[in-house]
């Protein structure tokens, strides 16, 4: 069996870009993070001399993000209003925010692919928005900077750190692909599996901080993203599994 591991959180919904490419392709999609997240308090997130309510709208791109900014608002005792838009990595982020607010179309936008860059349409419409990334201690600035390029200026809001988490070592890694988020997931990748080498899975990566810190240990990814031509994860994935998976 050709099992691939994602390290993040299973969508929501049943109906993602994964399932699709389990049948496409008869693969299995195993669900797992290699890392564990801590929030920051509320003293640590003041030390960056941020207010929520100085922003108009939020870039989320995970649901641990959504977690983050609507516990220390309530922690803070901010009231998110209701005019706040919210701006989404994906459907299930968006379907997600339910938990916590009134699901509301003309507030809430999400890719459907996977892809800031598929908003900025949207973003355009509304020039006097002022955005606030919620982002981990050490995120990548990939998406800031694309949307820079774009005349759309981005406060990254560090709320939640990442730790690396061990891999049981009586439990077995058969994977034939990992797909690794964030530098904190290769350390934990590293730190688990020291004598992994170069040819012995296929590696995916999402984001340049990523793909630097794989071939700090060594690695080279075989999938990368974002790139002109694969702009979320998903489709550089089915990329290589249409071009390049064994049989």
């Amino acid at each position: 069996m050709y099992k691939i591991l994602i390290s993040q959180p299973r969508p929501l919904t049943d109906h993602n870009r994964y399932t699709d490419m389990e049948e496409e392709f008869g693969v299995t999609f195993d669900f797992r993070q290699l890392i564990r997240l801590d929030g920051l308090d509320v003293k640590e997130f003041r030390k960056q001399h941020i207010n929520p309510l100085d922003y108009s709208a939020v870039l989320l791109n995970t649901r641990v993000a959504a977690d983050q900014y609507f516990r220390l608002c309530t922690e803070m005792r901010i009231n998110v209003p209701d005019t706040m838009h919210f701006y989404c990595l994906s459907e299930s982020i968006a379907g997600y925010l339910q938990r916590y607010i009134p699901y509301r179309k003309r507030k809430v936008f999400f890719a459907e692919n996977n892809s800031f860059e598929e908003l900025l349409p949207t973003m355009n419409r509304r020039p006097n928005e002022k955005y606030l990334m919620v982002v981990s201690e050490n995120h990548s600035d990939d998406v800031i900077n694309m949307l820079a390029g774009h005349n759309i200026v981005v406060k990254p809001a560090v709320m939640y750190r990442s730790v690396p988490a061990e891999w049981d070592k009586n439990e077995p890694f058969d994977y034939r692909m990992v797909v690794v988020f964030t530098s904190t997931g290769v350390t934990a990748l590293h730190n688990s599996f020291p004598d992994l080498k170069a040819g012995d899975i296929a590696i995916a990566a999402f984001g340049q901080n990523t793909v630097a810190a794989l071939r700090g240990y060594g690695l080279e990814p075989d999938v990368q993203a974002p790139t002109p031509e694969f702009p979320g994860i998903t489709s550089a994935i089915h990329y290589y599994l249409e071009n390049h998976r064994e049989q």
